[in-house]
């Protein structure tokens, strides 16, 4: 019975110490695969002419009262909305951004306390009187709404007469001007295969001049950017910047970048 237990507790020890090797030469290689590595980043780059155009802008209305200011801002919001869907921009390519209401106020000037006084030392004298003032409160005179939207326009030959009319219908803010491509995850995948390409030469190149054996590939990362890359030759701007029928406005090209990191296992 005793020798039975023996050949049972040899054998379940036997079994653990093998676990345990077995994870020791495991931890040895991934270790030995992360210390012996080499890396390599490409660059991919596509260049595009935008296809859209994003345009945010506000309507801002201050009055007595919050609602006189807001049933006015209703009044310039509706027509500038009318405006836009008269341009042929589909209502799905408009959208309140933002809605606030401010309460405006102004500062009374403060009041003095009578013929209390409160003596200051001063230079050169034994002292100077200043009279003490009542705290000054604020009060509210009227409110301002501020209602934000964003518009999206495919038809590129239409931003200047949209930025132009967006003001005569009641846009007292133009926010911002941008360039988009509307498909631009398909230009992004090139950019990435032109990345990865790129990293991949580098590395041909750079384990004959090492006299290193590449392994199989045990990382891949990746970042970029997309900057506006304006090509302005093509364009022309009158002398006041301004055209017949609103701003002159350069689209340009954008540049979309790809920077692609492979890691290599060394043999």
């Amino acid at each position: 019975m005793h020798y039975k237990y023996l050949i049972w507790a040899g054998t379940v020890t036997l079994t653990i110490f093998s676990v345990f090797l077995l994870v020791m030469i495991q931890k040895t290689a991934d270790t030995a695969t992360n210390t012996n590595t080499i890396s390599f980043t490409g660059e991919g780059k596509v260049f595009a002419i935008p296809d859209i155009a994003m345009i945010s802008f506000s309507i801002v209305t201050e009055a007595k009262t919050s609602k006189e200011a807001q049933e006015t801002n209703s009044e310039k919001s509706k027509k500038g909305v009318d405006f836009l869907k008269n341009q042929g921009i589909d209502e799905k390519d408009i959208k309140t951004t933002s809605y606030n209401v401010y309460p405006q106020y102004s500062y009374p000037r403060p009041l003095p306390l009578g013929t209390e006084t409160q003596s200051y030392p001063a230079q050169g004298s034994s002292g100077i009187v200043y009279p003490e003032y009542y705290p000054s409160n604020p009060k509210i005179t009227g409110y301002q709404v501020n209602q934000s939207f964003e518009v999206k326009i495919h038809d590129l030959e239409k931003v200047s007469v949209v930025l132009d009319g967006l003001v005569s219908a009641g846009a007292n803010q133009v926010n911002h001007l941008g360039f988009k491509i509307d498909d631009e995850e398909k230009l992004k995948e090139k950019a990435r295969q032109l990345a990865i390409a790129d990293a991949k030469e580098k590395a041909k190149n750079l384990k004959k001049q090492l006299n290193i054996r590449l392994g199989k590939i045990i990382n891949y990362s990746e970042g970029g950017g997309y900057p506006i890359h304006y090509r302005l030759e093509a364009q022309a701007f009158d002398k006041a910047g301004v055209g017949g029928n609103g701003p002159e406005i350069p689209v340009g090209e954008n540049e979309i970048v790809v920077n692609a990191t492979i890691t290599y296992q060394i043999k």
